[in-house]
């Protein structure tokens, strides 16, 4: 699932340890969410937004929706 986590991550000034320990995930997760090499759970995925505040469909993206 494409993802715009790094960008969010950056704007915020967070490093990856960073992100992880504040949503409580291993740095190793946050680096392959942000790889497209891991799809989150929809739990971590709307903890993730939350943090962000924003909603799950300004973080994800859908690879399946039409234009």
């Amino acid at each position: 699932m494409r993802n715009c986590l790094r960008e969010m991550r950056k704007a915020r000034g967070l490093n990856q340890a960073e992100l992880a320990e504040r949503l409580e995930i291993s740095r190793q997760t946050v680096i392959a969410i942000e790889a497209d090499r891991y799809d989150p759970s929809l739990p971590m995925a709307y903890r993730m937004a939350a943090f962000f505040a924003v909603p799950v469909e300004a973080l994800f993206f859908n690879p399946w929706k039409a234009d």
